[in-house]
């Protein structure tokens, strides 16, 4: 019998990059487990704790739709203090993992749950965000945070599409952490640099009317940078789980020739035996000594 194992080796480059992610996540995760244990005294499930986020985030788009319906073009103090309510909200998406791990409480159902409410956190964060720049007139930006929600969406897609049949998608420059922080980041810094430079300040072309920089550039700049690098990161990963897919089906198909090349040679003496069978008189058809 051949045997044939497949083993995918990790380019340096992505372990060291993975490394250095996985020792900055160890260290916050050193930094919030106080708060942790705090919420595992208090009683708090991990389906609690990721409730409270979504819940949040749900906030987070209140807060958006109220300054799209309520405030003025250049009022950024919405986006401000949306920024910071979606940093908040962040916190909960590492608090529930830990709580799990922590309190023993891990499931399958758990992981399932966090999943799907990960992802109507960040539709319902987007469905703000494009409220908010398309009643302010920024229709080039709400069509970039529009690209960033499918971004967004795709990089979870093709990791949960990947894992299911059987291959570990995690790689990425843009995933959730990362997306969460340059979103609430710069929605913060955009609130804040409007009360110092004011909110309608702009940097126009020359002898244009159309604006190089504005203060809402803040924002908007980051999310499309956000946008493309999601989506950058999503096709990334279909690329990476079609080399190993097609290493899998190259090793299948090698065990496959081995175990042929092993049945030809016992049908070699399956077939010489045969041949003895006839020379003492009995009669053999050519399917059955051709097997």
């Amino acid at each position: 019998m051949n045997i044939v194992s497949l083993r995918i080796v990790k380019q340096p480059e992505a372990q060291a990059k993975m490394t250095t992610r996985k020792k900055l996540q160890l260290g916050i995760y050193k930094i919030i487990n106080p708060l942790v244990r705090l919420l595992i005294k208090a009683g708090l499930t991990p389906n609690m704790v990721t409730t409270i986020g979504l819940l949040l985030n749900i906030g987070v788009a209140i807060i958006f739709i109220s300054g799209a319906e309520e405030g003025r073009r250049g009022d950024l103090s919405y986006v401000g203090w949306a920024g910071a309510l979606i940093l908040f909200a962040g916190l909960f998406d590492m608090l529930d993992g830990q709580v799990a791990r922590l309190g023993n409480m891990s499931s399958p159902f758990g992981a399932l749950y966090d999943s799907v409410l990960d992802r109507y956190s960040e539709l319902i964060l987007f469905l703000g965000i494009c409220w908010y720049l398309v009643a302010m007139h920024y229709f080039l930006s709400s069509l970039f945070a529009f690209i960033g929600m499918i971004g967004s969406m795709m990089v979870s897609y093709t990791r949960a599409r990947a894992e299911g049949l059987g291959i570990e998608c995690k790689d990425g420059l843009m995933q959730r952490p990362e997306r969460v922080i340059i979103v609430g980041v710069s929605a913060l810094a955009c609130g804040i640099a409007s009360h110092w430079m004011g909110g309608n300040y702009k940097v126009l072309l020359p002898d244009t009317r159309m604006p190089l920089f504005e203060t809402i550039s803040i924002f908007t700049v980051p999310v499309t940078i956000m946008a493309f690098l999601a989506n950058w990161t999503a096709i990334g990963r279909l690329r990476d789980a079609r080399r190993t897919l097609e290493a899998r089906a190259a090793a299948a198909e090698g065990a496959q020739a081995g175990a042929q090349g092993g049945a030809m040679n016992g049908n070699g003496v399956g077939a010489g035996k045969e041949m003895v069978e006839v020379e003492k008189g009995s009669v053999q058809t050519g399917k059955e000594v051709v097997r």
